[in-house]
């Protein structure tokens, strides 16, 4: 009898100590820098939303419903309607579709607590303002109606490697019945610790030091000054792409290009680099902020800051 109990102890203790030493590690995960359980969708995330700002018809006598889209993510996010997926609109009884849907950041990432309702679209060569709405052919709107809307959106940093990284697929569904018309763009939410002053360094990928160090309007838009430090042995590039702004009225301006594809000078080991970028917005729109993409910690990874230069 001693004996089967000294086994059972040897048994026992050994497993019993295996557990303490696993509750005490669930409990206490030592993280790498940066990482955050959670960060994915952002503390309190309700994921995009969107307000009627207009209800009315179009010139072809289409209903026509302007948009404001907003970010309740909690994190950095890029959002678009879903293609081959028509919004759909519920009304009197019955349901119509809606293929003419233009919703979206035009690819950009818009910072959590922002709102906007349009967005630079067309091409590069021929860039346009794109109103964010949709067009229901032969429709009427009725009291109750409902607008719903597929859209698939991403959170966090653009990373090159996992463009889709964190998707999420859901729905907007909106009350034509409350029409919002006195939006103050941008901000409809403040985030703690979101905005940030025009002359904040930002240490970038091999802790190359980023600064933006002028910001001039220019006949056709505003002209931005960047200057890096790096305080390494090797030469190195920081891109930050062509950032673009959004300001009072609610437009992001700048054509979307992935940000690595734009080039920019390489800064020397113990070196200085300074290169201009460019934005065209119109010169009696004020407020701007501008949503600046950083290449941060490895390759074509890029982490995301908005710029307070609503004085210019």
């Amino acid at each position: 009898m001693k004996r089967d109990k000294v086994s059972l102890r040897k048994i026992f203790l050994p497993l019993l100590l295996a557990y303490l030493l696993l509750s005490v590690a669930c409990k206490y995960i030592v993280l790498p820098e940066g990482v955050k359980i959670g960060a994915a969708a952002g503390k309190g995330s309700i994921g995009w939303s969107a307000v009627a700002t207009n209800v009315g018809k179009s010139a072809s006598g289409d209903l026509h419903i302007d948009l404001t889209i907003r970010n309740g993510t909690g994190d950095w996010s890029a959002m678009t309607a879903m293609d081959g997926k028509p919004a759909v609109l519920t009304a009197g009884g019955k349901s119509i579709n809606c293929d003419k849907v233009f919703v979206s950041t035009g690819g950009h990432r818009l910072a959590p607590g922002f709102q906007m309702g349009s967005y630079t679209g067309g091409s590069k060569k021929e860039p346009m303002t794109q109103p964010i709405f949709v067009e229901c052919p032969a429709a009427e709107t009725a009291p109750g109606a409902i607008l719903t809307i597929p859209y698939s959106y991403v959170t966090g940093q653009y990373n090159y490697y996992e463009q889709d990284k964190n998707k999420v697929e859901s729905s907007l569904t909106i009350e034509l019945d409350q029409v919002t018309t006195d939006i103050a763009y941008p901000v409809f939410e403040d985030v703690e610790g979101l905005i940030q002053k025009a002359d904040i360094e930002i240490v970038a990928i091999n802790k190359v030091i980023l600064t933006l160090t002028d910001v001039q309007r220019t006949d056709n838009g505003l002209q931005f000054t960047w200057n890096t430090f790096n305080p390494g042995e090797y030469p190195t590039y920081v891109h930050i792409g062509t950032p673009p702004v959004i300001g009072e009225d609610g437009v992001l301006y700048g054509f979307y290009e992935t940000p690595d594809i734009v080039s920019v000078p390489i800064t020397p080991a113990g070196g200085k680099a300074e290169w201009t970028t460019e934005v065209a917005v119109p010169q009696d729109v004020k407020g701007f902020y501008i949503l600046l993409s950083v290449e941060t910690g490895k390759a074509r990874l890029f982490a995301n800051y908005a710029i307070d230069i609503s004085d210019q």
